[in-house]
């Protein structure tokens, strides 16, 4: 007879996976069930993508991480994903939109992370299933203070759920079934296996998510569009960075901040240029000024030089990330630019 393993937030620890999965003795025939957040902290997100994607008798329901990837708001646990998975990235967000939010069998019912006591399951709101911020905020204001959706639960088919860590063993009380023992962080992968909710377990070999966020720091900074971000998202970028210590981060912050005086300083540079052009073509054209001005993709910058009211202040504000300033100096003709190392 087959049977159906749902497996906690395995978050990128593919060798546990792997271990437990062989322990359990898992075959073809088996049904493998990841309540969600396969992917983040670890560092075998893409083999663990590459194992439920590949494999025919797999069911993967939505976790949070998945929603924050599929939505693209990303922090630091994404943006290493992100880096990872290079160029398989947008499959793999294409492959998240088709994850649904709750499995249900005939022992038990499968969600990520909340579930609403008095609600049936197909009217359970996806936010809460899948654990986001939106859906814990939602039930901060439904439940009293120091309490859990758990300790309300009268259902009679048990609920198996991830998303919170809740120590080394599964927290098992009100028919309701919480597995995810952190794996990413050093703790342990845990599966219940169906029927009968039979236990198994993995110690996890490293706290693989202290190891990530010391060596993706550097990846996941030269992988950010600091050309297209604006001077003060740069600039928020650089303040949140500002409390590293390791020595490689300190000196891209520098170079970054090198750089970024570098571009600014052309700033006052392309007023003056913007004046002179305005001032040359009025010379040369007279009455076709207009004309010929319009043809420029800097025209805005030139009839405001031309009326005499162009500031520092206009061209700031409009050139405001540093692929507009160095594009705009490109087409006034400076060669040498500031290079971001």
């Amino acid at each position: 007879m087959s049977k159906t393993y749902v497996i906690g937030d395995i978050h990128g620890c593919y060798d546990e996976l792997m271990v437990l999965l062989d322990q359990m003795q898992v075959t073809d025939q088996d049904l493998v069930v990841s309540l969600g957040d396969i992917v983040d902290r670890g560092l075998q997100s893409l083999e663990v993508y590459h194992y439920f994607k590949n494999r025919p008798n797999v069911l993967v329901l939505m976790g949070n991480h998945e929603r924050k990837h599929l939505n693209g708001i990303l922090s630091y646990s994404q943006e290493i994903v992100k880096v990872q998975f290079g160029e398989e990235y947008a499959q793999f967000r294409e492959w998240l939109g088709s994850l649904g939010y709750y499995y249900k069998t005939k022992d038990a019912i499968i969600v990520h992370a909340f579930f609403e006591h008095d609600k049936n399951l197909e009217t359970q709101k996806e936010d809460v299933l899948a654990g986001t911020t939106s859906g814990s905020r939602h039930l901060e204001k439904k439940y009293p203070e120091g309490t859990y959706w758990a300790d309300y639960y009268q259902g009679h088919k048990p609920i198996i759920y991830g998303h919170q860590v809740v120590g080394d063993t599964p927290k098992v009380y009100n028919h309701t079934y919480g597995i995810d023992t952190g794996a990413c962080h050093g703790g342990k992968l845990t599966a219940i296996e169906l029927p009968g909710f039979k236990i198994h377990q993995v110690k996890a070999a490293k706290d693989y998510w202290k190891i990530a966020q010391s060596e993706w720091q550097i990846p996941v900074l030269q992988a950010k569009k600091w050309e297209s971000m604006t001077f003060a998202q740069i600039q928020k970028q650089l303040d949140k960075l500002a409390y590293k210590q390791e020595a490689e981060v300190v000196t891209f912050i520098k170079h970054i901040q090198t750089w970024l005086e570098q571009v600014i300083q052309l700033l006052p540079w392309l007023k003056s240029q913007l004046e002179q052009v305005s001032s040359d073509m009025q010379q040369e054209y007279g009455v076709n000024f207009n004309q010929e001005a319009s043809k420029l993709p800097y025209r805005t910058f030139i009839f405001k030089a031309r009326a005499g009211n162009l500031s520092l202040n206009d061209v700031s504000k409009a050139l405001d990330t540093p692929h507009k300033v160095t594009r705009l100096a490109q087409q006034l003709g400076l060669d040498h630019l500031p290079q971001r190392q």
